[in-house]
């Protein structure tokens, strides 16, 4: 059986051709999934697909009609997946429901430290020979407060960070980590993490629950020399009403790997474009914003879990078993 892939990018292509290798074939397409690109898959039982495809109710209806039965997202998230739909069409729907904590973890600290110590800046300076230090100093982290909304393992990982910073830790979330609990994190409302927090990042799922999490309230209650990071999902923060507190001046910096509008943006190149979306076209200008293209978990160790995982997800499904990647069922 040949398996179509959506959305492969360069490094992530021989990656998923050697674990599919004495199992199946696998044709990688570097196009995502939507609804023009959705046709491509006619004839194929299984498709694989990147975290940033449209499978709404019209493509997996389109894909369901082409003879697609199962569908491996390469992804922990699946908020762009229509489940409802999928399950009413008869497919089978698994994702990749763990992979290396410490690639997310470690990049949102990537994040952190650069809009913190102005690597950016400092960088593009020195390119031109400009090696002033005007407008680059930063502070240190040791006894500041770090924020951690979501302590499930990439929290967690972040926290062991944190603390090896010897930084304060608050933490929130539904449950609490006895993990976080021993390196002395101390559950607090949100409200409370917000208002006293140094560094707040975010390690949450996107659920309509966590819809815009940090929104204009939220924002306002943050310290205003405070950092902030989204290595998570761009829909948990309210990006319009980021833009107006950055225009106020407030926050020392902000690192956001993820944007709320990011499908059909993030892993293309759009270097020769008109950008038509202001508020990220805005956002970009901000000397103390740092945007990276959703890449937190692109490590060889990631990704390799991650393509490892999808070929399980596969073979599964061809063997008839479920396993906790499965999110539908086969029928």
């Amino acid at each position: 059986m040949e398996i179509l892939a959506f959305g492969v990018q360069a490094d992530e292509k021989p990656l998923i051709q050697r674990a599919f290798l004495g199992h199946h074939e696998v044709r990688c397409l570097d196009v995502f999934l939507n609804e023009d690109t959705a046709p491509i898959a006619a004839g194929y039982e299984v498709i694989s697909t990147s975290v940033n495809a449209e499978l709404g109710a019209r493509v997996l209806e389109v894909l369901a009609a082409g003879g697609t039965r199962m569908i491996a997202q390469r992804s922990t998230g699946f908020n762009n997946i229509d489940l409802k739909a999928a399950e009413r069409l008869g497919m089978t729907v698994a994702r990749v429901s763990y992979y290396s904590p410490y690639s997310v973890a470690e990049f949102a600290w990537t994040l952190a430290m650069a809009v913190n110590r102005r690597i950016v800046r400092a960088s593009t300076r020195t390119r031109d020979f400009d090696f002033r230090l005007d407008g680059l100093m930063g502070r240190d982290l040791r006894g500041r407060t770090a924020g951690v909304l979501g302590t499930g393992k990439i929290g967690e990982a972040f926290t062991r960070i944190a603390h090896g910073f010897g930084m304060r830790l608050l933490g929130w979330d539904v449950a609490e980590n006895p993990e976080c609990g021993e390196l002395g994190m101390e559950y607090v409302p949100k409200e409370q993490l917000l208002a006293e927090s140094d560094l707040v990042t975010l390690h949450v799922p996107l659920m309509p629950e966590t819809q815009h999490l940090i929104d204009a309230d939220a924002l306002k209650a943050m310290k205003d020399d405070a950092i902030l990071v989204n290595s998570s999902r761009g829909g948990l923060i309210d990006t319009t009403a980021l833009v107006t507190e950055l225009r106020a001046g407030r926050f020392a910096g902000v690192g956001l790997d993820v944007y709320e509008a990011e499908a059909g943006l993030f892993f293309l190149d759009k270097s020769l474009e008109a950008i038509e979306d202001d508020t990220l076209a805005r956002l970009v200008t901000f000397p103390n914003v740092l945007v990276t293209s959703h890449q937190a978990y692109y490590t060889e160790d990631a990704v390799g879990q991650i393509v490892d995982a999808t070929v399980r997800n596969v073979l599964d499904y061809r063997a008839g078993r479920r396993s906790e990647n499965v999110l539908v069922p086969r029928s």
